[in-house]
């Protein structure tokens, strides 16, 4: 832990700046409940600053020849993969999760270094000869200018890196707005920024809640935002961000179904499965939530959770022994046992119940263990809306259709997955279900950073995701260009 809780600075222009801000909120360690640091709510003043600096750096940044623009985002990428664990370290104490998925998530937010370093090719437009006698068309990618993350507690260090390379190799300038639960991850990066040599004011970090988003997302500077987070306030974001003529990409909530058929294969299944709902302590947009038995599955796919989740050390996730961290505040576990208490006044029976866990040494801490609801029905709050924790819904169906149905009922469309041995089930499956990211046999359907991360109804409002190529689009307007070069009339041409 921290020893102190310093109050936390903004980086704006290639500098550190202190707050003016009266305004500050504790972060919290989500495992000792004690603070380790002090973030401020930005001022207006602060807002603009970073706009402001972001907006001076863009035309000379734009000039950088992309080549010159990768290699910079090279340097960055061997700076964090030289910081690989203390990144982890500090994910694990801002956000709770353990050390290993702390590693995992750093290491994704390397891989999208990586494939933004492949601008060069990534960029390139198109061109035809000769449209007409004597004209060519070409259609070239330019950068913007100004964009904006808002990013959500649970993946601090990953989620605003689904976006900033491809913003800033593309040639615009970028602000991080961390989520001001969990910004420490980000200062460190931002550090390692200016390490790698980036120019002042291509990089910028601004502190804030829901006021200082509001702002970017009116500001006449800001080009366009990406958000990640809950569907209310991704739909907030994306109505706020358009109707000032902004570009947004909001990705929000979810309920991911996860079809078990008959002929899984349980011993590979299972612990995939509990990685899926378990991992993070449920609390990301690809954690399965809905167990989906079809068939004979059933009681065995409820004997062997019930056995795994017992299975599961709840704890510090500094702790190598923890298999699962806390929950990210005393708010959030509130939120989730109060999901709890509705699966039960709905007549849902708790199997394995994960409320009351206690850890030695932290009594502070926000805990909850696995919990496993059976009797679930599709009418049922528990079944219906995301409780972003380790809680899980065992329902059953008769075929496959059914569960396809099911799935299509969801409002969220962001993942879903099946267990099978059967190719013609799997290509049916991925074929019609209504999901953006599928997983067959894979619990976790998290697109590698050269690939969309998809989602779909009221998981995600805009029209190109992030990562891969369309980041690209998303961070890049074409000009299409038609030129004429008519030979001269006195036969003077210099071919002549």
């Amino acid at each position: 832990m921290i020893a102190t809780a310093p109050k936390l600075r903004h980086a704006i222009g290639g500098a550190w700046v202190e707050s003016d801000s009266a305004e500050t909120l504790d972060v919290l360690n989500p495992a000792t409940g004690q603070p380790v640091a002090k973030v401020p709510l930005a001022t207006p003043a602060e807002v603009d600053a970073a706009v402001e600096a972001a907006q001076a750096a863009f035309p000379a940044w734009r000039a950088v020849p992309a080549v010159e623009r990768a290699r910079l985002l090279l340097r960055l990428h061997g700076l964090l993969f030289a910081h690989v664990e203390e990144l982890a370290r500090t994910v694990t104490i801002e956000n709770g999760k353990t050390l290993d998925e702390a590693r995992g998530e750093v290491l994704r937010t390397i891989e999208n270094l990586e494939v933004a370093a492949g601008i060069p090719s990534l960029m390139q437009g198109v061109m035809s000869e000769d449209i007409a006698r004597g004209i060519d068309e070409t259609a070239i990618r330019q950068p913007l200018g100004v964009f904006a993350v808002v990013a959500p507690f649970n993946f601090p260090a990953m989620v605003p890196w689904w976006f900033a390379p491809y913003a800033v190799a593309t040639g615009n300038t970028f602000i991080v707005k961390p989520s001001q639960q969990t910004p420490l991850s980000q200062v460190r990066i931002l550090e390692l920024v200016a390490a790698a040599g980036f120019p002042a004011g291509v990089f910028n970090l601004v502190h804030g809640a829901r006021d200082q988003v509001e702002r970017l997302c009116a500001h006449p500077l800001v080009r366009g935002i990406s958000f990640v987070g809950s569907t209310p306030v991704a739909q907030h974001v994306y109505a706020a961000a358009t109707a000032h003529g902004k570009r947004a990409q909001c990705q929000g909530g979810a309920k991911n179904f996860l079809v078990v058929m008959p002929d899984a294969q349980f011993d590979a299944a299972i612990p995939n499965i509990c990685g899926s709902t378990y991992g993070c302590a449920g609390e990301r947009c690809l954690a399965g939530s809905a167990l989906v038995a079809v068939g004979d599955a059933y009681d065995e796919l409820k004997e062997r959770m019930v056995r795994a989740s017992r299975g599961i050390k709840v704890g510090n996730g500094l702790d190598p022994a923890t298999g699962m961290g806390p929950v990210i505040s005393k708010r959030h576990l509130a939120r989730v046992l109060s999901y709890i208490e509705q699966g039960l006044a709905a007549g849902a029976q708790l199997i394995v119940d994960g409320r009351g866990v206690q850890v030695e040494g932290h009594p502070d801490g926000n805990w909850i263990g696995p919990t496993i609801f059976d009797g679930v029905t599709p009418d049922m709050t528990i079944a219906q809306e995301e409780i972003f924790g380790p809680v899980v819904s065992l329902l059953r169906v008769s075929t496959l259709n059914e569960a396809l149905e099911l799935i299509e009922a969801s409002p969220y469309g962001n993942a879903a997955s099946i267990y099978t041995s059967s190719g013609g089930a799997a290509r049916e499956f991925c074929s019609r279900v209504a999901a953006g990211n599928v997983g067959v046999n894979v619990g976790v359907a998290a697109p590698m950073a050269f690939f969309p991360f998809g989602g779909r109804k009221a998981s995600f409002y805009g029209d190109l995701h992030g990562q891969g190529r369309d980041a690209v689009s998303f961070f890049t307007d074409q000009k299409v260009v038609i030129a004429r070069w008519p030979r001269r009339t006195d036969g003077r041409d210099p071919w002549d």
